[in-house]
Formats: C-alpha cells, structure tokens, sequence
C-alpha cells in the first residue's frame, strides 16, 4: 500500500521494563568479582593439611616413648654388633651370640646395681643408727657456741608428734601407688629396649638389605659406609670407656684398699663408670661418694682421696686416654661435653648417654666426606 512504510526500525521497539530490569541485573553480576575456581580446592586442601599436621602432632606425643626406646636400642645395637659380629664369624648363630651379649651386659649391670645398692643401705643405716648421737653433738655445739639452752630431749619430741611429720608420711604412704606404677613402667620400658636391642643386633644384616633394597645402588653404599661408621665409632666409643673405666676401678680399688676405706670395690666401680661415661666432670663427681665415704673413716684419708683423684684426671687426659681412643673416637673434650649438654637439653637422660656416640658417627661420616688441606700459616 502507498504510504506505508514496511522498513524496520533501525532503533527497534523500546525495551519493556522487565528485559531492562533482567539486563542490568546480568550486568551486575558480571561487574562483582567472581570466586576463583581454585579457591574452593585450596580451602579444601589446607583444611585436610591443618587436620593431617593435628593428627601427627597427636600420634607423635603418644609414641614419643617409644620413638626415644627404639632410639635407645638401635645405639645399644650398634654397641654390640662388634661382639656379636666376631662370634658370628666364628659359626655361632646370630641370635645366640646376641643373647650371650645381652645376658653378660645384664649380669655386670646387675652386679654393679646391688652392690651399690648394699652400699647404700648400709650407710643410710649407720646414718640413722647414729642420727640422736648426731643431733645431741649438735645441740652441744650450738648451746656452747650461741649461749642457748636447747633441749635434746624437747626437739625430738616436737619433732617426732609434729603436723608436718604426720602429713609426711599420710603422702608418702599415698604415693605408695604410685611409685608401684613408676617401678612398673620403668621394667617395661628396659623389656622393650632389650627386645628392641636383641631385633636390631641379631638382624642387623637382614635390616640393611631391607633399607638398601628400596634405595638406588648409588644411595646403596652411602647407607651402608654411614651404617659401618656408626657401628665403628658407637662400638669404638663404648669398648674403649669400658677399658678405661676397667683401668679407674683397679687404681681407685688399690688405694682405697691400702686406706682401708670400707665398700672399696663397690666405690671403685662406681668411681669407674661414672668418671667415664660423664665426660670432663665425671671423675670429680665420682670421686664425691668414696671422699665423702672416706671422710666419714678419718678425715686424713679423704683428704688422700681427694689428691688421688686429682692426679688420676691429669693421667687419664693427658697420658692414658689419647692413646686408647686415637683408633677408636677421637672427640676434643669440649666437643664431648657440648654434645652431652645439648643432648640432655633434648632427650633428658637419654639424650646424655647417647650424645657421644651420635657425635662420633656424624664427626666420622663428615671426615670421609669432607677433604682437608694443610694450612699454610706463615706466623709459624
């Protein structure tokens, strides 16, 4: 028809309200910053790392007894593989010499444990037998010196029906259970660390191929020169105090014999292995109970006690001990004593007793590796 346009609108009908509303709304949305899709993943996994450090956190404080137990017994095992390993060579079955080693270590340990325990009861006992004699000397010497009149008679009196003394005793024989299951655990754990020592000893063999079996062969003989130089020095380290200790009781048993200082073997064993398995201070810290013992004797004999012990330490230094340990651990005292230090910061007593040979190892691994030169100092 004439007149009539058919051409669309370039401009098109006017939107309706509600297609401009759904628009801008769109349009909204795609201006606000949207999540990342890896956002929610990474949530997820640091959620399950937290939960996983929480479970560890939890198992490694319940098993940190045994941990420091295994610890325990695979450098006892480590101690005694020489001896097993020279029975071993001569066709004896491992376990058998295994459990020789053991029962021999245990006899000695024994043996050591109640002849000090003799000696201790016996002077606990002369202590108390002796205690009125003790305190009436005391009371004198204090009513002469300070002009008092203290009553002997009076202080034990007040003493023996005192509150405190009566709350004493109420704990101690409260405790009674307690102590019962300190002495319990302390026997489990020695069964544990001798099981665990017998395991490693006599599959020592067995053991490496197990660990070296998982490990490329170049990662093979690194894993078995470290093994073979903590045996050597763990070893070296234990036979060479063992000897030494040997050497300390025989000189401390002659002269405390020749003073006639009563219990002169128990104190010289006891001197033995205390001077040599606490490193610099043992000897002076051993040499406490038989000055102390001899003191008691007459007091001239502990002063020649004390001079013997003195003397023995400059030898020991100086003399006996560079020439037992220059093939076995050859540690400086201060690096010895350090260990010991940072080793009862981090395991307590355990820690103490396993710090040498755990330096030995790692100074001797670090000795095949680490390649030396002289030094060319011109103020020498």
């Amino acid at each position: 028809m004439a007149g009539t346009d058919d051409t669309p609108d370039p401009a098109g009908p006017p939107p309706s309200p509600a297609g401009s509303s759904r628009a801008g709304e769109e349009n909204r949305r795609r201006a606000l910053p949207r999540m990342p899709r890896w956002l929610p993943r990474a949530m997820v996994l640091a959620l399950a790392l937290v939960a996983c450090f929480q479970f560890a956190h939890w198992a490694f404080d319940r098993l940190v007894g045994l941990l420091v137990n295994v610890l325990i017994s695979f450098f006892c095992a480590l101690a005694i593989e020489p001896a097993v390993d020279w029975m071993a060579d001569r066709r004896m079955r491992r376990g058998l010499a295994t459990g020789l080693v053991l029962i021999v270590l245990l006899a000695a340990s024994a043996g050591f444990v109640l002849a000090l325990g003799s000696l201790l009861v016996d002077q606990i006992g002369t202590i108390v037998r002796n205690l009125p004699h003790y305190l009436d000397d005391v009371v004198v010497w204090i009513n002469k010196t300070f002009h008092s009149h203290l009553d002997t008679d009076k202080l034990q009196d007040n003493v023996l029906h005192s509150n405190w003394v009566r709350t004493y005793l109420a704990n101690g024989a409260s405790s009674v259970w307690g102590i019962s299951a300190t002495v319990i655990g302390t026997v489990f754990q020695i069964f544990t660390v001798l099981l665990f020592t017998f395991y490693f000893a006599a599959d020592g063999p067995r053991l490496r191929r197990t660990l070296c079996s998982v490990l490329p062969p170049a990662h093979q003989a690194e894993v078995l020169r470290a093994w073979d130089i903590a045996v050597a020095k763990t070893g070296g380290y234990l036979y060479s105090r063992a000897l030494m200790a040997l050497i300390s009781a025989l000189a401390h048993y002659v002269l405390l014999q020749v003073l006639g200082v009563p219990y002169a073997p128990a104190l010289a064993v006891w001197v033995g292995l205390v001077s040599q398995f606490i490193p610099t201070v043992g000897t002076y810290l051993a040499g406490a109970l038989p000055i102390l013992i001899a003191f008691t004797e007459d007091p001239w004999d502990a002063l020649w006690v004390l001079c013997f012990v003195v003397v023995y330490q400059q030898f020991e230094n100086y003399l006996l001990q560079p020439r037992i340990t220059a093939r076995t651990v050859d540690i400086h005292p201060a690096v010895a004593f350090g260990s010991v230090i940072a080793g009862t910061a981090l395991l307590g007593a355990v820690g103490a007793l396993i710090a040498i040979p755990a330096t030995a190892t790692l100074q001797g691994f670090l000795a095949a590796y680490v390649r030396r030169y002289e030094v060319q100092d011109p103020r020498r």
